[in-house]
């Protein structure tokens, strides 16, 4: 069986964001209250996850009672909302109705930060290392996808890896003609005599590899560290309540553990996450191969300060802004603020609104959780 994976990243919901988080904001009577100005802190929150392989640890955790563990350690309660829609559980972020919510780097960037949501990348988990694929029918090369339509989920990652194919190809945007493609159709339209090449995700992307004629020709493998996954919190929230971002970090980094532990217990971890996925064991290790876990909080934290995570960042920041993923009125790609480590920052300094903050995992790294 194969995972049931809902990680669309599909960017449509933008404007869905923009109006779902202009409707929850204060009043003017509101902003006139100084106690509606300062609330205080408070110590429930909630959590949005959708199925992945590289957020299963999530559900697993709440499962295992890792959560209740860390989270009455720090005096917080935290309940893990599973969201059937990916899409929905940005809009639900971006309006205030999660704390935080699982999400990719791209995603996080277009949706919550685009409509004017502070969000803080609490850790990054993983990033996709072969998760993603351009797969031609009858092609050989990179290069032969050149004048193909290219069945895809249009302004999602998959429509970045394009991107950065074509790039590494020596070919533009304009060089293929796009056909978007739902990732539930995607393994069906591989098969129709007008599909020539298509981009999609695992697991469809390894359905989709077993076809008749299909030739794998670039892979999200190949630009490794670009497209990021991780859970992103409400700064605002984070900053009321740091044992919320403390809570968080331990029961993430306990779990990992578990789940790349090649024990008996480890086993039966990764068994369960795959059964709360909707898959089997070894349809759930295989999804692992291929996503490449930073599990231990030393390495998340290397991968954090890193120079690559700036260059990666603006790449996406680039792609997104060309396809108008920032909303109409963005003049410029600068007109949104991400910042980095060490003070860097991409964009408008004074309109930061997606942050890298590697504070949490360094506590982790240095064990003082």
């Amino acid at each position: 069986m194969s995972i049931q994976f809902t990680r669309k990243r599909f960017m449509a919901a933008l404007a869905v964001s923009v109006l779902a988080l202009a409707s929850c904001g204060p009043k003017a009577a509101d902003k006139a209250d100084p106690a509606a100005a300062a609330p205080a802190a408070k110590t429930e929150y909630r959590i949005g996850w959708t199925i992945y392989a590289g957020w299963m640890p999530w559900a697993y955790a709440q499962q295992a009672g890792i959560v209740k563990k860390w989270a009455d350690k720090y005096d917080v309660k935290i309940e893990l909302v599973q969201i059937n829609d990916y899409v929905e559980s940005l809009n639900q972020f971006s309006a205030g109705k999660l704390d935080g919510v699982t999400a990719t780097n791209m995603d996080a960037l277009t949706v919550p930060a685009a409509a004017g949501k502070d969000t803080t990348v609490l850790m990054i988990g993983d990033y996709s290392n072969g998760n993603d694929g351009l797969v031609l029918k009858n092609g050989a090369t990179l290069a032969d996808v050149k004048g193909r339509p290219v069945n895809l989920v249009e302004l999602s990652v998959s429509h970045y890896l394009l991107a950065r194919a074509l790039e590494k190809a020596g070919l533009k945007m304009s060089d293929v003609k796009t056909v978007n493609t739902s990732d539930a159709d995607i393994v069906a339209a591989f098969g129709a005599t007008e599909t020539k090449a298509l981009v999609t995700w695992n697991p469809q992307l390894s359905e989709v590899k077993k076809a008749p004629g299909a030739k794998e020709v670039f892979n999200s493998a190949m630009i490794p560290g670009e497209i990021l996954d991780g859970l992103m919190v409400s700064t605002e929230a984070l900053k009321a309540n740091p044992n919320l971002g403390k809570a968080l970090t331990g029961i993430w980094y306990e779990t990992l553990a578990l789940t790349v532990a090649q024990t008996p217990e480890g086993k039966a971890a990764r068994e369960q996450m795959a059964k709360l996925s909707g898959s089997d064991l070894a349809g759930f290790e295989a999804q692992l191969k291929t996503t490449y876990l930073y599990a231990d909080p030393k390495a998340a934290l290397a991968a954090t300060v890193s120079p690559d995570l700036i260059t990666a960042n603006d790449r996406v920041r680039k792609f997104s802004f060309s396809m108008g993923l920032f909303g109409q009125s963005a003049k410029s790609v600068d007109d949104i603020g991400i910042s980095f480590p060490g003070g860097k920052v991409l964009g408008d300094p004074n309109n930061v609104k997606l942050r890298f903050d590697p504070a949490y995992v360094q506590m982790a790294a240095d064990g003082k959780l």
